[in-house]
């Protein structure tokens, strides 16, 4: 009977131990990060994760890599593959058809002019008395994850975004952020705000500002970071595809930028040079002190853009070693915010996830060079075309409102003058256009809102198509075929080229692995606002990546 009796308090002292051991493995589970990290990489190619991946330290790409949640399928779903498009697209969790952010640039047929994306009147630059932190993101018509964060923890928790970029900045850290900086370069050389978000400087981006890092920064050459002959990843340095700085012979090492600055537009220089992604980096390590970020018993999120990498993209082209020099740059860079995240916030109390506003397509120039069929599409040319043959075929040359972004924009008060429908102009631009050359694809507004295309090409043109926004006829060129100048490259397609792009979720409640199911950037914020056990932005039509998460 005794050892009946014992032999039931231990089966009981069992079941209470697993019991609190299970509880506490909940509450550990549960606990949410301290802090969210939203890393996007401007322009950053899938493939320059392997291609430089020998010549990466431990400590910044690979420590994401090795020991968190990699995607190794991931694309953007829509067109246009621009900046402003694909940081709104990550934060929003859905699509240009929802959130309303088009393009960087874009015609508005309303006020009948082009506008740029977070340009508001309406507030004031706090930092200096320019015009460059006129801005606001009153033009997103959706929420954030930040703002849902926000909105989850009864407007408490910080939202801080960064950017050398002010709309890779301000649209991330959403509607509700506690302050948005970019750089204000040309004369100027600080970090800048807007009076949507505070009215003066806090006194660490004042001290920030004072301290000098820019100009410590120009006043060295941009050298390779390793000797340039290990440099066998990317093509020669001097060859025709690349665009020189203002006052250089040739696009070759070393850039001598403390003589080069002055006819560069002096400051603005640092963005186009990898020390722009180092200034980033310094500035985003101090707001993490000056905001103690982390520090809180509310969930803190830093939206933080790395944009140096884009221009150098565009002026010298994605094989260049330039881009290559800049990637190894900011590995160093990644490792410095990463240890530094260990030692103010702490290990396992910080969720990151890294990826890219956009991919590229190589020199279209070089790519011909190596009998891939590429080519240059004239823009003005295009624009000449369409207008002569709409005149010619309706006796009128009033028709064309505007021809931008691969749209065009009929002039609906001249057609109505002329008694002529949309529809009948725009389906005979459409059976025009589609034998200009470079020209693949051209579609009427009429058709995207009365078609569902399930996949393809023809379905990122839909879900970038907005119908309040966008214009009348929609084209898409051919592969490898831009509208730019013949050195240096660009984006904006919806070719793989453009549309695959990293993405990897690192921390707290992230599991560690990869996969090769396809995932699309909009499958972003649900994954975060699901992992934080928060409601989902406002338009989110992304899903979860259940795989990567704890």
């Amino acid at each position: 009977m005794k050892y009946t009796y014992k032999l039931l308090l231990l089966t009981v002292f069992v079941l209470l131990s697993n019991c609190n051991i299970k509880q506490n493995e909940a509450v550990q589970n549960s606990s949410k990060p301290k802090l969210v990290i939203g890393i996007v990489v401007d322009q950053m190619r899938y493939d320059y994760l392997f291609r430089f991946n020998d010549k990466y330290g431990d400590g910044g790409f690979k420590r994401l890599l090795n020991n968190g949640f990699s995607l190794e399928n991931a694309h953007y779903n829509y067109i246009p593959t621009y900046t402003a498009v694909g940081h709104t697209s990550i934060f929003t969790g859905t699509t240009p058809d929802n959130h309303g952010i088009i393009s960087n640039h874009w015609y508005d047929k309303y006020l009948k002019k082009t506008i740029y994306c977070v340009d508001d009147d309406n507030y004031n630059t706090v930092g200096n008395d320019g015009k460059g932190g006129k801005k606001s993101p009153y033009r997103m018509f959706t929420t954030t994850i930040t703002d849902q964060l926000k909105l989850a923890q009864n407007m408490q928790g910080k939202t801080i975004g960064i950017g050398i970029k002010d709309r890779s900045a301000i649209l991330p850290a959403g509607h509700t952020a506690d302050a948005a900086y970019w750089f204000d370069g040309g004369s100027v050389g600080h970090w800048i705000s807007s009076s949507f978000y505070l009215e003066a400087l806090p006194n660490w981006v004042n001290e920030f500002n004072n301290s000098g890092k820019a100009d410590e920064y120009l006043n060295q050459p941009w050298e390779t970071l390793y000797d340039i002959s290990t440099y066998t990843e990317s093509i020669a340095d001097d060859n025709n595809f690349e665009e020189t700085f203002k006052g250089q012979d040739k696009p070759v090492f070393p850039h001598d930028i403390p003589n080069l600055r002055s006819k560069n537009n002096n400051y603005s220089i640092i963005k186009a040079i990898p020390a722009g992604n180092a200034i980033t980096t310094d500035f985003a390590i101090a707001a993490i002190e000056g905001e103690k970020l982390g520090q809180n018993k509310h969930t803190d999120f830093l939206t933080l853009s790395y944009s140096s990498t884009d221009y150098v993209g565009h002026q010298f082209g994605v094989d260049s070693k330039e881009v290559q020099d800049t990637y190894l740059r900011l590995d160093k860079d990644l490792e410095r915010l990463f240890n530094n995240l260990d030692e103010k916030v702490g290990k396992g109390n910080y969720t990151i996830f890294l990826t890219a506003d956009h991919a590229a397509v190589q020199v279209p120039a070089y790519l011909k060079s190596v009998k891939i069929p590429a080519n240059y599409l004239a823009g003005k040319k295009l624009t000449d075309f369409i207008k002569k043959v709409t005149s010619e075929k309706f006796k009128s040359n009033d028709l064309i409102e505007n021809v931008s972004n691969f749209q065009v924009f009929l002039s609906k008060e001249n057609l109505k003058k002329e008694k002529l429908s949309v529809e009948e102009v725009s389906n005979f631009i459409v059976e025009e256009v589609i034998n200009f050359p470079g020209i693949y694809k051209a579609i009427t507004a009429k058709t995207m809102q009365s078609t569902y295309f399930g996949d393809g090409i023809l379905n990122s043109l839909q879900k970038g198509y907005n119908q309040k926004l966008s214009g009348d006829v929609l084209l898409i060129p051919n592969p490898s075929t831009i509208i730019y100048p013949k050195k240096g490259s660009t984006h904006g397609s919806g070719y793989s080229y453009d549309t695959h792009i990293p993405v990897i979720f690192y921390g707290n409640g992230i599991k560690r692995g990869s996969s090769k199911t396809k995932y699309e950037i909009i499958d972003i914020a649900p994954t975060i606002s699901s992992m934080l056990n928060i409601e989902f932005p406002n338009g989110a039509t992304g899903r979860v990546v259940e795989e990567a998460l704890k």
